[in-house]
């Protein structure tokens, strides 16, 4: 159970370098888990706020701590509502 705990203690920038490191490409969604959650304390919002800036039901602790993939109509209404642009790229392997 001690290992439980310490696993959810876990920052997602911690999970973020342990997925990398087990090369899972969970990291990519850890990642903007991670920059929602800056740019919400930033602007000192709570997770319920901004879920009713964003116009969503989906929870926004569950994608600050790694849960589901957000769909992409929701990520552009969180980047709309945390005042950022939104970038996703396609880069050629190799």
């Amino acid at each position: 159970m001690a290992a439980r705990a310490k696993a959810v203690d876990k920052r997602p920038l911690e999970r973020l370098r342990e997925r990398i490191v087990t090369g899972d490409r969970g990291w990519f969604f850890a990642n903007i888990a991670d920059r929602v959650s800056e740019r919400r304390l930033e602007m000192n919002l709570s997770q319920r706020e901004l879920a009713e800036l964003c116009g969503t039901t989906q929870s926004i602790a569950r994608l600050e701590r790694g849960g589901r993939p957000p769909r992409i109509d929701t990520l552009l209404r969180i980047a709309e509502a945390l005042d950022c642009d939104l970038h996703v790229d396609l880069v050629p392997r190799g």
